[in-house]
């Protein structure tokens, strides 16, 4: 078992509102003379990319924007942008939106970087190296990506959504400012932040570090719950059970924005260090079967998955109970642990993320075959707190349905 663990993050992370001010003169501290940005056409066609020309431009950088991203982009985007990549020879790409964007841009670095197809790097660690620098700049609250080692893409012809992890991914620049989010719409803004929570939820009831098995200076995806993970979570889930109806009902309400875009980073920096579990496991395949958002199918999967780890994380499942409602009340940890499965199913239904899979299209005949797919995600088994049998996870599924 693990004796030691590390944390890690963005090589910078900047903060604040008005910060993507900032842009062109980190740029031009880091000697960068191109940068590629890779976004998607409507936040070119909203204004948000022009902007940001214009800034590196006036520090003396060459600029060129790939806007073919799309939600939920699969592996012949990622070619696509690393074609551009190769022909215009960036020393940085830039990922400009909600995490689709920015994981695509970390795809686009390795790609330009070391050769080869996307599917060469699936799964933990193959990435051989250094790539180019990234610097992300999120549009969006909720997927963590600006500070996170991971990157998910879709394969079309498996119908799965796969990732690519490696600690050489994470960017070397984040610029994460509110005002960047204060467009987005209702309904990615509620998957968003819905997202943000599974991020914080799955990563403090995670195993904790002392449980995973590895070798010692073994580099492994995830360390389970550490002490600075569980800061973090607790944080971002504090943040949202405040913030996060206010953001999506009232999307000028400064605060709530500011604070979910920091409760996304937050909880990026839990999940990226601790991991990620079952939830994102049966997301996976569902996702790329019926193309629900990332964190709409997170979120509607949350409660669920809270309830079957119920028996191996009852106080931890009561203290998020007090972090979501600082004033509720219970008795014993289990009441404690069946409140705040509650609060975010109530918490669900305030934002409209539906309550059952049927909503996505999902039916009955699909189920064994997520169970499966997701059973062979071994990196997620792992690190949940509570071992699942395919049947298990057949059984979360027939309940969420």
């Amino acid at each position: 078992m693990a004796q030691s663990w590390s944390f890690f993050s963005a090589g910078q992370f900047t903060f604040g509102c008005g910060s993507r001010h900032e842009l062109g003169k980190q740029a031009a501290r880091r000697r960068y003379r191109k940068v590629q940005i890779v976004t998607d056409a409507t936040l070119s066609g909203l204004g948000m990319v022009q902007p940001l020309v214009e800034d590196l431009a006036e520090h003396g950088i060459q600029v060129e924007v790939f806007d073919g991203s799309v939600a939920e982009p699969d592996l012949e985007i990622a070619k696509n942008a690393a074609l551009m990549a190769g022909t215009f020879e960036p020393d940085a790409i830039l990922g400009l939106g909600g995490g689709s964007n920015i994981d695509l841009a970390k795809v686009t670095a390795v790609l330009a970087t070391h050769g080869g197809e996307p599917q060469d790097y699936f799964g933990w660690d193959n990435v051989p190296s250094q790539i180019i620098p990234v610097i992300a700049m999120p549009t969006t609250a909720g997927t963590g990506s600006e500070v996170s080692q991971s990157a998910v893409l879709t394969d079309r012809e498996t119908n799965m959504k796969v990732s690519i992890l490696s600690q050489f991914m994470r960017p070397a620049l984040a610029i994460v400012d509110p005002e960047l989010t204060f467009s987005c719409p209702k309904q990615i803004t509620a998957d968003s932040g819905i997202d943000a929570l599974t991020h914080a939820v799955e990563a403090y009831l995670s195993k904790e570090s002392s449980e995973i098995a590895a070798e010692p200076g073994e580099a492994i995806p995830y360390s389970g719950s550490t002490p600075i993970g569980e800061l973090f979570a607790e944080e971002a889930i504090a943040l949202v059970g405040r913030y996060l109806v206010a953001a999506v009902h009232e999307p000028n309400n400064r605060e709530a924005r500011e604070k979910m875009a920091l409760a996304a980073s937050l909880a990026g920096l839990a999940f990226s260090n601790c991991g990620v579990a079952v939830v994102h496991a049966l997301e996976y395949p569902i996702g790329g079967r019926v193309h629900c958002s990332h964190g709409g199918g997170n979120g509607l999967l949350l409660p669920y998955v809270m309830k079957y780890n119920l028996p191996q994380r009852e106080a931890k499942l009561a203290r998020i109970a007090q972090l979501l409602d600082p004033i509720c009340d219970y008795a014993s940890d289990m009441e404690g642990a069946l409140l705040a499965i509650r609060q975010v199913e109530q918490l669900k239904g305030l934002i409209g993320i539906p309550e059952k899979l049927s909503a996505f299209g999902v039916t009955e005949d699909m189920l064994p075959g997520f169970a499966d797919k997701s059973f062979g995600i071994t990196r997620l088994m792992n690190i949940n707190p509570r071992t699942p049998t395919r049947d298990d996870l057949l059984q979360i599924l027939t309940e969420a349905l």
